[in-house]
């Protein structure tokens, strides 16, 4: 069902968001005031993604860059509606709705930024059902739509077209070498497609999923309830159905680089008596891996996601911090993520790891009561 969004809602979207966002997707809260700034006291239409007609022409928007660098150069907040501008002038054709290409942090934002600037409405749904760190690795990709031609703007009023045919990984490469160019971070608007592609090929209702999770944790805390049980409860109504619990303890080292237009690292996560190995995590952008000694945990496209061990408030990867007290969660993906097709695009091997996929629900987490 299409609902209608206010700046009332901001606050649990961009928890919500960046839980789903497995650690990347931006700094919520920054997304979350330009949002804010532009919308005031209006509203914006969110269409289910089952409403829109076969032939709506959307254009999905967003920012890229590594994250470690948005906390430190925040956006003018026009860009946005510049790349969709600059995209549309190049089709000759306007859009009709935008929407997310992930579902993580920021770049839930973007697309409502653009929507309150010019009145466009937003599809709930998006192209990565989480945050992956490369435009290539999109359900958009894997079910044939190509995300060239792509517009790219950055603060300073620049505009570039990158058209890369079918080679979404080559789009990807000259879109990141750009971004490094402008400093780290740009904005974008790509896979530009109808709204019968939409359904086809995009992670359905992700924007009121991350509403309604952010909504959870705020009322369980609230109510003095269980935050993790809540989340649990909240994502079994969902294609998101398994959470496990992964670890608990203190994070003792965190290692972060930002290279390559990325930010990637590890951290170590003690158990909080000091029993066995400690868990260490690898990012790219977003958490890959969750491993306790040999034993593998969780593995990307399934979420791991890192939140404080007593409120389950989201915890990216650029916010990392010697001795926080956290829970790490493991969080199953839909189905349509784990086809041979998607591992392929955006399962271990894109990342150069060495594991093979092996869904959260089958491996070693404690399942979270949803009582």
């Amino acid at each position: 069902m299409s609902w209608t969004l206010t700046a009332a809602d901001l606050p649990d979207l961009a928890r919500g968001a960046t839980l789903l966002g497995t650690g990347g997707g931006g700094d919520p809260y920054i997304g979350q005031m330009l949002v804010t700034q532009v919308l005031g006291d209006r509203s914006i239409t969110v269409l289910d993604p089952d409403e829109i007609a076969d032939d709506l022409f959307v254009i999905p928007t967003a920012q890229m860059g590594a994250p470690t660098v948005m906390i430190e150069k925040i956006p003018a907040g026009t860009e946005p509606l510049a790349a969709l501008r600059t995209l549309e002038a190049h089709l000759g054709r306007t859009a009709e709705a935008t929407m997310p290409i992930e579902c993580g942090g920021i770049n839930s934002m973007i697309p409502l930024i653009v929507a309150a600037e010019s009145g466009l409405p937003v599809i709930d749904a998006d192209g990565m059902g989480r945050a992956f760190p490369e435009l290539s690795m999109e359900t958009f990709a894997v079910y044939g739509v190509n995300g060239s031609p792509l517009a790219l703007a950055g603060e300073r009023g620049e505009h570039v077209i990158i058209d890369t045919g079918a080679d979404n990984r080559q789009m990807e490469s000259f879109a990141r070498a750009i971004t490094i160019r402008l400093g780290g971070v740009a904005h974008i608007a790509e896979y530009a497609m109808t709204g019968a592609d939409v359904r086809r090929t995009a992670v359905p209702r992700t924007l009121s999923m991350a509403r309604n999770i952010g909504g959870a944790i705020r009322e369980a805390r609230e109510q003095h309830r269980s935050p993790f049980a809540a989340i649990a409860e909240t994502l079994a109504k969902t294609l998101y159905s398994e959470v496990r619990e992964l670890h608990l303890g203190k994070v003792i080292d965190v290692e972060r680089r930002t290279t390559q237009g990325f930010a990637r690292g590890r951290a170590l996560i003690e158990s909080l008596d000091g029993a066995g190995p400690p868990l260490e995590i690898a990012f790219q952008n977003e958490n890959l891996t969750a491993c306790r000694g040999n034993e593998l945990l969780a593995i990307v496209p399934d979420l791991i996601c890192v939140v404080d061990h007593e409120t389950a408030e989201p915890i990216t990867t650029e916010g990392l911090r010697y001795g926080q007290r956290v829970r790490v969660l493991g969080i199953s993906t839909p189905e349509l993520m784990r086809s041979p097709g998607a591992l392929e695009t955006f399962g271990p091997s894109a990342f150069g790891l060495d594991r093979a996929f092996v869904p959260v629900e089958h491996l070693g987490g404690i399942v979270i009561s949803r009582a």
